[in-house]
């Protein structure tokens, strides 16, 4: 198998992408001036990185403490086996969960679904995952919330 090696334009378009897009009318326009290339060749690179499986997405992040959501709470949930893809696809349309996943359970650890939960107090997350935990029928679940942030940002590959 051999490996291929990225171009300077293409490690360019990456180290462009890997930071926040700017707040402008025209942002690709923007970063392909940046790199040097027309747009369309940065916006094609872009759309051919992603089926590629080089970018999963393109996304927004919010400053959600900016915004006055100051409660996460993760979620776990013991799931029956067999009943795991219903419940995770149902915990998955709360517009209060963004993160939701499959991890396995361990001895003493019996909790396999994981859902983050976003709320302006913990009593607003606390609220969800009951409401969740009634739209699926999962009694078993606890609530845990972080004590402190060490860190959150993007990787940077370039």
């Amino acid at each position: 198998m051999s490996k291929k090696t990225m171009t300077d334009v293409e490690k360019a378009i990456c180290t462009a992408i890997q930071y926040d897009i700017p707040l402008d009318p025209c942002p690709f326009e923007t970063l392909a001036k940046k790199v040097g290339i027309p747009e369309d060749e940065f916006i094609n690179k872009a759309n051919e990185f992603l089926g590629k499986g080089y970018i999963r997405r393109f996304g927004a992040a919010i400053r959600h403490r900016k915004a006055g959501i100051t409660a996460n709470g993760m979620g776990v949930w013991v799931v029956p086996d067999e009943d795991r893809e219903r419940v995770g696809k149902i915990m998955a349309t709360f517009k209060e969960v963004s993160h939701c996943y499959e991890r396995p359970s361990f001895e003493g650890w019996p909790y396999n679904l994981f859902t983050m939960i976003h709320g302006r107090t913990k009593e607003d997350c606390y609220d969800v995952a009951k409401k969740i935990s009634e739209a699926t029928g999962i009694k078993g679940y606890k609530l845990l919330f972080s004590s402190q942030e060490f860190k959150k940002e993007s990787m940077i590959y370039f």
